[in-house]
């Protein structure tokens, strides 16, 4: 990976910057200290967030792989930056939730904290303008953001990752209460899962005391944000 060289930039998000390299089938996945909630209405810079969600990221994406699941990450090269593999992203958001929390309980009127069973599944179309909407399978089809074939291994590949994190997370004494993944289709026209898994994008309470130990800390001002992502790390023996 030492030849891997980092080229322009191609895109920007809340709080990820992906690059060109010089490898038409790699792209660097830079983790900024950028904290954003709200659809980008509340933003700070958080003192080594880019490090650890980097870290966290290439550390939880290990885990999928030894477990047969196909990730975007190949390396780490710095801190805050990994080589990933270049993908054609679906725009689809693929969400399950273990236990009520967030979006559900406001749409709903569910209680927080409810164990779900079965979990619930949920897509969401990745749009920002939009406020991200719930769609279903119809819509991917007919406004062409994916096949069918592609919705069934997304379902497949997602419930899989809630098989192998959540006894992970347990195991430290937390709940994985809910989850995002995003996949994208490879050069050999494979589902693959890509973009990141960090506390940014689920969430994760302590078992015994329900405290949140991820994003949530922010969206609500509950501060301690990069030390609770700390905290996780540490409980599933990821040392930073």
């Amino acid at each position: 990976m030492q030849d891997v060289q980092k080229g322009e930039e191609l895109y920007r998000g809340k709080a990820k910057t992906v690059f060109y390299t010089n490898d038409a089938d790699k792209l660097i996945l830079e983790f900024r200290n950028d904290t954003s909630a709200f659809d980008g209405e509340k933003i700070e810079q958080l003192d080594r967030k880019g490090e650890v969600n980097n870290k966290f990221n290439h550390f939880i994406m290990q885990q999928l792989e030894d477990a047969g699941v196909k990730t975007q990450v190949e390396a780490l090269i710095s801190d805050n930056e990994s080589i990933v593999k270049k993908l054609d992203m679906i725009p689809i958001e693929c969400v399950v939730r273990n236990y009520a929390a967030g979006s559900l309980c406001r749409r709903l009127g569910v209680e927080e904290g409810l164990e779900l069973s079965p979990q619930t599944f949920e897509f969401f179309l990745k749009n920002d303008a939009l406020h991200d909407p719930m769609v279903n399978e119809t819509h991917a089809i007919a406004f062409g953001w994916a096949t069918q074939d592609q919705i069934d291994q997304m379902k497949v590949l997602t419930f899989k990752v809630n098989s192998i994190l959540a006894p992970l997370f347990r195991k430290g004494g937390m709940l994985l209460v809910d989850f995002k993944l995003e996949f994208g289709v490879d050069k050999n026209g494979d589902i693959v899962l890509g973009d990141e898994f960090t506390p940014d994008g689920c969430r994760l309470w302590d078992a015994e005391t329900k405290k949140k130990l991820d994003k949530d800390r922010f969206r609500q001002g509950l501060g301690s944000v990069v030390e609770s992502y700390i905290e996780v790390a540490e409980r599933i023996g990821l040392s930073l």
